[in-house]
């Protein structure tokens, strides 16, 4: 009964483009969860059959004891499905940027994490082009036209006013106020001059230098900022723990992911109590490598997590138990070793507590949930545009009334998202905002066997594209994808033009053409209007040494 009430949302009608998707408005709205995990290639989850994985080290593994368990995510992927080349970029920032806005780095100007286009103000100031000026229409944007309340969990990695993103309410690991760290934990770094003047990053919890990046811890003793959330007496930003209650529970057992969830959760009964539908924005910082403040001399580059159990039907959290101070810790067996693997699974058991969330308020029926991740593992793919290293990301959709199940090779752009929830809310975007993005929504909900001819990722200047049949990496070699290699990166690379079929030159051909208008990384960098630093050099001081 349900998928026969959905399908009837969607009328399909003949268009000179093909099928267009015309949408009914839907009652009751359906609710919208996406959880945006962090630095996770796909092959690291095992329902991409990879025959490689990442070690806790960082680089490449067989060893089955590193490998992740999933069984929530696989029965959510064969319940609904999930897509073998889903991509992104290949870092962060322009990754999210892709996702929030539908568009490509030619039109945000976030090339990669430290390349990001500048805008000049009017009195002269240089400065990096803010995501919600370059592009206005993000998905929080998109949800709250449409009704919905939204919210935004985890990392931002997004700059500027955190109130401008679409989002009414969030619970940032870390995003507080701006002039002070959290007071209630010491797990942070902060630069100091040592004893001979140089500058030096300090691990605050135990005054020694640390030889890593600076982090505000947001795994255990987490440094969580709260935005526009009630218990903020009025404040917009607000750091957690701010009140008696949850002060007095707080401590280095408390996990920045279980923080996030909880709060995500009371969001979600608040609004369904109130009869609103909401749009969650999980973006977890499982699966990015951290500083270990619990063990500051490990070598791993993820740190562990609470332990949790799989009984077959259901998981069992070991309540975390963590006693010490200085960076002498003593985790009483509550914490699992460290790997990326422990945080893929970790992310299992929030599925699960999602699913079981969902079905305790009675809306398991009603909710879209999206599974994916925003560019590849730290030491294996993060960073890189050889080949789809970078890229290439897991993607599960559930979604009630799909008729799609289990595996579907496609290919699929985070871009695609938000055309894809303009359609599911009955929302046409506005005639001036081009978007590079093409809606799921017709693919999930009809007869439809294919979606878009191909993806695309960046890097700098790097173009990244592949088809069904040929890719391009940023170095600019071609490969033969016809075939799926063990590890899914193997690809034969095309040495001999005349040696290959009639479809992958014909497609090289497309794709050449296809991404030749993104190629703005050298001649439109910056916002529209604003001249090249390069076209303003400064003039050298002059040297009061006149021999040099």
């Amino acid at each position: 009964m349900l998928k026969k009430t959905l399908a009837s949302w969607i009328t399909v009608a003949l268009a000179a483009g093909g099928l267009t998707p015309v949408l009914a408005p839907a009652a009751p709205p359906l609710n919208v969860i996406v959880v945006f995990a962090d630095d996770i290639s796909a092959r690291e989850l095992p329902l991409y059959g990879s025959t490689n994985w990442s070690p806790p080290e960082a680089g490449n593994s067989s060893d089955p004891a590193v490998r992740a368990q999933t069984p929530v995510l696989n029965q959510l992927a064969q319940e609904g499905m999930w897509v073998t080349q889903a991509w992104a970029s290949t870092v962060c920032s322009p990754s999210r940027a892709m996702m929030m806005t539908g568009r490509f780095a030619h039109r945000h100007k976030w090339w990669t994490n430290r390349d990001i286009g500048v805008v000049q103000r009017p009195n002269g100031r240089r400065e990096n082009w803010p995501l919600y000026e370059s592009s206005p229409l993000h998905l929080g944007h998109l949800m709250q036209n449409a009704g919905y309340q939204t919210f935004w969990a985890g990392k931002t990695q997004m700059p500027g006013d955190l109130t401008r993103y679409g989002f009414h309410e969030g619970c940032f690991t870390p995003a507080g106020p701006r002039d002070h760290p959290n007071p209630y934990t010491d797990f942070r770094h902060e630069m100091r001059r040592d004893a001979s003047g140089k500058r030096q990053l300090y691990n605050v919890d135990t005054g020694k230098p640390a030889d890593t990046y600076l982090q505000l811890g947001w795994n255990f003793y987490p440094h969580v900022g709260l935005m526009n959330h009630p218990s903020n007496q009025g404040e917009t930003f607000n750091w957690w723990p701010n009140t008696p209650e949850s002060r007095a529970s707080f401590g280095p057992a408390t996990y920045g992911p279980d923080v996030e969830l909880a709060f995500a959760f009371d969001f979600m009964e608040r609004q369904h109590a109130d009869g609103k539908p909401f749009f969650v924005y999980h973006t977890s910082h499982l699966g990015h490598d951290a500083f270990n403040w619990l063990n500051p001399e490990a070598t791993s580059r993820w740190p562990g997590t609470p332990v949790i159990t799989w009984d077959g039907t259901s998981y069992v959290r070991t309540e975390t138990k963590i006693t010490g101070d200085d960076g002498v810790y003593d985790t009483h067996g509550t914490v699992t070793e460290d790997g990326i693997h422990t945080h893929v699974n970790y992310l299992d058991y929030q599925m699960w507590l999602y699913r079981q969330k969902l079905t305790s308020m009675g809306i398991a029926d009603n909710t879209v949930i999206v599974f994916t991740a925003d560019n590849g593992t730290s030491g294996y793919g993060k960073h890189s545009s050889d080949r789809q290293r970078g890229t290439h990301v897991p993607l599960i959709i559930y979604a009630p009334g799909m008729t799609k199940q289990g595996r579907q090779d496609i290919l699929v752009s985070l871009a695609d998202f938000l055309p894809t929830l303009a359609d599911l809310t009955g929302q046409a975007l506005p005639a001036d905002y081009d978007v590079d993005g093409e809606s799921l929504w017709p693919y999930l909900m009809s007869d439809k066997t294919t979606h878009r001819a191909w993806v695309y990722g960046y890097k700098g200047a790097h173009q990244i594209v592949r088809g069904e049949h040929v890719m391009k990496d940023g170095p600019g070699k071609w490969y033969d994808v016809s075939n799926e290699p063990g590890d899914l990166i193997s690809y034969p690379v095309i040495r001999d033009w005349s040696a290959a079929s009639d479809a992958q030159r014909a497609e090289r051909d497309r794709l050449t053409a296809a991404i030749a208008p993104f190629d703005l990384h050298a001649t439109e960098h910056d916002a529209p209007g604003t001249p090249s630093a390069k076209a303003n050099p400064k003039k050298p001081k002059k040297s009061k040494n006149k021999k040099k």
